[in-house]
């Protein structure tokens, strides 16, 4: 009679008197993976381990990471491109005086910056 394990997924491997599962993980990869992406499983490896191992043995972590790091990177270009259209930082103004768009663009980045990180990285537990 097989176990509830081998009939789902598994095997075992006998080492000396107890049974073991045979367990691997997928052979997923990080190279899609973006900075959003791990910064969040920093977060969850940090903060919520159990969530972390239960995505991580379930095989969903890394399609998870990617989720979270296009939605992340999706609002984060989405909303510089409104912010600089609305603070007037166009290429006219990078012509005419190149540190003041610098200031400008750094400014608008690092701000959402911020607000991808409350929003997204740092409030996204499990979702």
């Amino acid at each position: 009679m097989k176990t509830i394990f081998e009939n789902i997924v598994g095997s075992y491997t006998q080492r000396g008197d107890y049974l073991l599962p045979n367990l691997t993980l997928s052979d997923e990869t990080e190279n899609e993976i973006g900075v959003w992406g791990m910064r969040y499983k920093r977060y969850l490896k940090s903060n919520h381990r159990v969530l972390y191992y239960n995505f991580l043995t379930a095989g969903k972590l890394n399609n998870h990471l990617i989720d979270v790091d296009q939605r992340a990177q999706t609002l984060f270009e989405q909303t510089v491109k409104s912010l600089t259209e609305q603070e007037r930082v166009t290429e006219k103004l990078k012509a005419e005086n190149m540190m003041l768009w610098v200031r400008k663009m750094n400014n608008i980045r690092n701000r959402e910056t911020e607000i991808v990180n409350k929003q997204v990285i740092y409030s996204r537990v499990g979702g």
